[in-house]
């Protein structure tokens, strides 16, 4: 609890014990009238004095319709009317309201600062072969970073030096650590919690994860939800009308009955039920909650209208490599004519010359390599030399023609020639992730209508892609503003989300009704185009947060819902003398602290 928060704690303590003083003074003493009267207004001054000086203030600003002046004016009144009690609990139920609403607007807010205290005060680097503590904001790219156990990694690195486990439920929200060693990156804001190890910083710290995370969680903070926005002008609205309703019921009625006394103070009753707080505070706070909640789990949101969106989703599109896929390529069969062990010798042989991904995994195979000279590599089919003063071409369809061979077209293939003959072919393919078709068959279960594929690869890879992830459309061999093209046909079906890698999708992300970037923190594309950031590429993130969205969209939904009819009933009961103020403070300040414990079920 903060030093704030206790000076108004104990505001609300010594005004409650006065308040209970002047109650026992009114009727079990039996005291002079003055007596309590003033320990009344003394448990009024100390509960309400802020309150009022509020509502002064904004009066002489000529903007004086809040829920101060709606509070003042409800105990003044009552003052002048008589109802001591009555006017000094208002102040003192409003305090205690928002000392509450406090604490739960802090408890959301807890998972929002997590991600921006994720970088350590100092880091130890090597300077001139000496150690040296620095800040990270003073930490070079390619300088090298001491990691003792225990503590935060300060930038994004390399590991040169040890091995360890890393904690990265900070970023990733991935509970369990994970291994990494010599060659492994890192990323800002994991935990050491092995062994010592040395990092090369590949970063500034401005550009790390976690400042990034940082960058994100404000802008989270600043932005409003659609509800939000509509809860503001309504109160801008609807506070007026209720205020006018009260200065009639006020006058009017007692204009042809008299009994003045009791009809100002159906109005005074009208005023208290009427302040919007319950609206004002729970809604804006429930979107915070669901924010921090999806922030525990990695999954950063810039604001809560993205929850609006994500929730009435009707359509799922998704990038293949990278989203749907592991992003890796592999090779996944070997099929040869007759000797498997002089193919697999030819193509890594002439693979070795080049730095494509694909023949990066032909590379990673265990076979032996043979020198090869005269090596020529034309984009898009392959690559011809000599080995063992044989020719040898490895690649595509089209550089098999040039070579006279009309070889099968499989989706994937790296076709060997060796000496003039025909040895056989490698499939290289991207292995669609594990978990990617039941995350789609959940989102199906969910309420989804319909998942997409927009790849920019051949249509037999992507057609088998989407067959094993349980997508239902596929488009294929798409140029980037091609996947604009077909979002944009999307958006008429119903409302899209898309999820890419954040890397070659910006436009795409930013053309969608939200775009989700799958483990694109670390691309800067990411963070400007997605309205969402899965810091990890793990795809089971998604039906957690469809799952979020519609929680935390349905929980201010109850709120309102809730805090309306309750309102509309008391309101009704108050007109006609059914009701006290005692009951009005809780259509007020009660179903305000109802209503943010509601909210508060988003951060679970």
């Amino acid at each position: 609890m903060e030093k704030e928060q206790k000076t108004e704690l104990l505001k609300i303590i010594i005004s409650a014990v006065l308040f209970c003083a002047a109650l026992l003074c009114e009727h079990l003493v039996h005291t002079h009238a003055a007596a309590y009267i003033v320990l009344y207004l003394l448990s009024y001054a100390v509960a309400g004095y802020e309150v009022v000086f509020k509502a002064v203030k904004n009066l002489i600003k000529l903007n004086p319709l809040d829920e101060c002046f709606l509070m003042t004016a409800a105990s003044v009144g009552a003052f002048f009317t008589g109802s001591f009690a009555e006017a000094s609990s208002i102040m003192i139920l409003y305090g205690l309201g928002e000392f509450l609403q406090d604490l739960a607007v802090d408890k959301s807010r807890d998972a929002i600062k997590a991600l921006m205290d994720i970088t350590p005060d100092s880091a130890t680097v090597i300077k001139d072969g000496v150690l040296t503590e620095v800040s990270p904001g003073r930490i070079e790219v390619g300088q090298s970073v001491i990691i003792k156990n225990g503590r935060r990694i300060p930038v994004d690195g390399t590991i040169i030096s040890g091995g360890t486990l890393i904690d990265t439920s900070a970023v990733t929200g991935e509970s369990v650590p994970v291994e990494a060693g010599v060659g492994d990156k890192v990323l800002s804001g994991t935990v050491n919690t092995g062994a010592e190890i040395t990092v090369r910083a590949d970063t500034v710290f401005e550009n790390s994860t976690a400042a990034k995370m940082a960058k994100l969680a404000e802008k989270a903070e600043q932005q409003k939800a659609h509800t939000e926005n509509f809860i503001t002008k309504f109160a801008k609205i609807y506070t007026p009308i209720v205020v006018a309703a009260a200065l009639l019921l006020a006058v009017l009625p007692p204009l042809f009955t008299g009994n003045w006394s009791e009809w100002i103070h159906r109005a005074l009753i009208l005023l208290v039920v009427s302040c919007p707080c319950a609206l004002v505070i729970s809604v804006p706070l429930t979107f915070f909650a669901g924010i921090g909640a999806s922030s525990k789990r990695g999954i950063l949101v810039k604001g809560g209208e993205y929850f609006e969106t994500v929730s009435k989703a009707e359509i799922f599109a998704f990038d293949k490599t990278g989203t749907l896929t592991e992003g890796k390529l592999t090779v996944s069969e070997i099929n040869a004519v007759k000797d498997k062990d002089l193919l697999l010798k030819i193509a890594r042989s002439a693979e070795s010359h080049s730095d494509h991904p694909i023949a990066k995994a032909i590379c990673a195979l265990d076979c032996e390599t043979l020198e090869a000279t005269d090596v020529t590599e034309t984009a898009g089919e392959g690559i011809v030399c000599t080995v063992n003063g044989k020719k040898a071409a490895v690649g595509g369809v089209r550089l098999m023609k040039k070579q006279g061979i009309e070889p099968e077209n499989v989706s994937g293939a790296v076709h060997i020639v060796y000496g003039g003959e025909y040895l056989g072919y490698i499939v290289v393919s991207d292995k669609v992730k594990e978990s990617a078709a039941a995350s789609l068959g959940i989102l199906k279960e969910k309420g989804v209508k319909k998942t997409v594929m927009l790849s920019g690869d051949g249509i037999s890879a992507a057609q088998k892609a989407a067959a094993e992830a349980g997508i239902d459309e596929v488009h294929a061999e798409l140029l980037p503003e091609d996947k604009v093209t077909e979002i944009e046909k999307l958006l008429k079906e119903g409302k899209t989300v898309y999820a890419g890698d954040g890397i070659n999708d910006a436009a795409v992300l930013a053309r969608a009704d939200a775009g989700i970037a799958m483990g694109g923190i670390g691309s800067d594309a990411a963070i400007e185009a997605a309205d969402i950031v899965i810091t990890d590429d793990d795809i089971r993130k998604l039906p957690e947060l469809y799952r979020i969205s519609k929680k935390t969209v349905g929980i201010a939904k109850q709120n309102i819902i809730f805090a309306l009819v309750v309102k509309a009933v008391i309101l009704l009961l108050s007109v006609f003398g059914l009701t006290g103020m005692w009951l009005a403070v809780f259509a007020d300040t009660g179903v305000a602290l109802l209503a943010a414990a509601n909210a508060m079920r988003a951060t679970k």
